[in-house]
């Protein structure tokens, strides 16, 4: 049976307001045409679904029955509607990042404060991990996008990038070591002092390796960390050579905890992205923090 929905929503009006002229007002349309809409309607169902009196319109006993399941219909309705324009006016939502914690700190919460700012209905959930562990939840539909530190590997057909800034790694000593500072030293001279870099597993570790290798060399670190902000810590305090991110370290060079060193061999620069699903459309939401995102780094 395929009937004209615009026939069931005659039949809610008139059957809330049992009465055919309070439906017509509310409607907009004329009472001989809701009439006509309520006839066509109990001919395609095959049976009456109003009884005529002098006060207005009354139910059926069928038409109770039919009424009670046509009302649940419309409002389900109506409330897809009001939540469909809630999301596009950002008015609620969620959006589930993927994130390490060095980005979210560096790179993601001065777009955050924005978005919260322009947006603050809109629930944010971060899911701090490597990237490693992060893609396969983007691919199931666990999380809406990953930012994350870029390099030369594939993550797939599935997966699109956007590239959102450019950043810059340096090797860094305090001044426990500052009679290196204005010394040319060359990749491999670097094992001949205590290194420390950031654990296997996380892209910038991968991106450093693949930039040795590229030299012929081969990186052996003396501590390795899994947080970023524990390499900037450890080289502080005088624990070694640091490979680090140097618009992330901008407030400890410039107070002279830490110092940059010349490396002979030149470190490409590399970017913090986005990725997000090909075939996957995103949200409002996820689409207003990607375009805050892009437009500041544009």
């Amino acid at each position: 049976m395929n009937i004209d929905f615009e026939l069931y929503r005659v039949f809610y009006v008139v059957a809330n307001h049992s009465n055919i002229t309070k439906a017509s007002e509310e409607l907009n349309i004329s009472q001989p045409a809701i009439s006509k809409s309520i006839k066509n309607l109990e001919e395609q169902l095959g049976g009456q679904l109003f009884v005529r009196t002098k006060r207005g319109v009354i139910l059926t006993e069928e038409g109770k029955e039919f009424y009670s399941y046509i009302k649940q219909a419309i409002e389900y309705i109506n409330n897809a509607e009001n939540k469909f324009t809630d999301l596009i006016n950002l008015e609620t939502g969620c959006i589930k990042i993927g994130i390490s914690t060095t980005l979210t700190k560096e790179f993601l919460l001065p777009y955050l404060e924005r978005f919260h700012s322009l947006y603050p209905k809109i629930d944010i959930q971060i899911i701090t991990s490597l990237t490693s562990e992060l893609m396969p939840k983007l691919k199931g539909g666990l999380v809406d996008l990953i930012i994350l530190n870029l390099n030369d590997k594939v993550y797939g057909n599935d997966v699109d990038i956007i590239k959102c800034r450019k950043v810059n790694d340096c090797f860094v000593v305090s001044d426990k070591y500052k009679d290196l500072v204005n010394k040319e030293i060359s990749l491999k001279e670097l094992n001949n002092y205590p290194l420390i870099l950031q654990a296997k597993g996380s892209n910038i570790r991968e991106f450093l390796d693949d930039v040795a290798r590229e030299n012929g060399v081969i990186l052996r670190p003396n501590i390795e960390l899994a947080s970023y902000s524990l390499v900037v810590e450890f080289s502080k305090i005088g624990w070694g050579i640091g490979y680090v991110t140097k618009e992330y370290i901008k407030d400890e060079i410039n107070n002279k905890e830490l110092f940059v060193l010349n490396i002979k061999e030149k470190i490409p620069s590399r970017y913090v992205g986005i990725a997000l699903l090909k075939n996957h459309v995103p949200s409002f939401s996820t689409k207003k923090l990607i375009e805050i995102i892009t437009d500041h780094n544009a």
